[in-house]
């Protein structure tokens, strides 16, 4: 290789690191967006001085101002404060949905893709048992089943999300258990298990981590429609979604709704953007 082209290929790497690192606006606003929630859910008191249960009656129903960014509810409670203090119990419970979704079903479609035969057949059919059920009926059963509490509602949001994971992994492992290096190990006499946790997953999981960070988004949805519903944490709690429900019997005072719905739009639509673009620069 000559000098001239050496530099021309070192010029190239420079320019294509410079592209993989420069960050879109929107992408900058996404992380914006997530870390405040994240510095919400862990110092919900550095945000704001008033409670998110005491209220004061003279102040019901007040629309939004420099005093009460979101306005108060019928019981003279900051709305905002509500809402900061409800992040840490939306943010942990979406956090324990994705890692029970993506343990599980990593787990399954490691195991289904690596090892193939029998074993593949009747896990593959277990996936496509849960993957016939929708997600949210799914979560629902589990749920009822459990007790109506927001860990159970993060735990059911995990086990409707299991199928999801399996199958993604399944295929990964799959398409790298194909590969020349893998092939390789097993001809050097490596082990069917050294080979599984050397080379397999660390090369599986690399899809994973996108559609971790998209399956938070849609697991801060679900357990904020569970809490909707009723099958949440009952008041005083402040979650997002139960928040909404008080919300939507004082129509006159559309605030109520607004505000909360939109956090929770903003969040998960930040947190979608950065799961595409974490795709796009894998």
């Amino acid at each position: 290789m000559t000098l001239a082209s050496f530099s021309s290929a070192s010029r190239v790497t420079s320019i294509g690191r410079q592209t993989a690192l420069r960050v879109a606006p929107t992408v900058a606003l996404s992380f914006a967006v997530i870390a405040i929630v994240i510095a919400w859910s862990v110092a919900p008191s550095l945000f704001t001085g008033h409670s998110p249960i005491v209220g004061v009656p003279a102040d019901k129903l007040l629309s939004p101002s420099t005093a009460h960014w979101f306005g108060t509810d019928h019981l003279g409670r900051d709305l905002y404060t509500r809402v900061v203090y409800g992040t840490a119990s939306s943010v942990t419970s979406a956090l324990i949905a994705v890692v029970i979704a993506a343990v599980a079903g990593g787990l399954i479609g490691l195991l289904a893709g690596f090892l193939g035969g029998r074993v593949d057949i009747v896990l593959a059919r277990l996936v496509d048992v849960l993957l016939a059920i929708p997600n949210f009926l799914l979560a629902v059963i589990v749920v009822t089943a459990l007790g109506f509490d927001t860990t159970n509602a993060a735990i059911a949001t995990g086990v409707s999300a299991v199928a999801v994971f399996a199958r993604v992994m399944r295929a990964e492992v799959i398409k790298t258990r194909q590969a020349i290096f893998v092939e390789a190990a097993f001809l050097l006499g490596g082990s069917r298990w050294h080979i599984l946790l050397r080379h397999v997953l660390p090369n599986a999981s690399r899809s994973v981590l996108p559609l971790a960070v998209l399956q938070f988004g849609l697991s801060i949805l679900v357990i904020a429609s569970l809490a909707f519903l009723g099958y949440g944490d009952p008041p005083p709690a402040s979650d997002w979604g139960l928040l909404i429900s008080i919300g939507k019997d004082y129509l006159k005072w559309p605030w109520l709704v607004y505000a909360p719905a939109f956090v929770t739009i903003a969040t998960v639509l930040s947190v979608n953007r950065i799961s595409r673009w974490l795709r796009k620069t894998d």
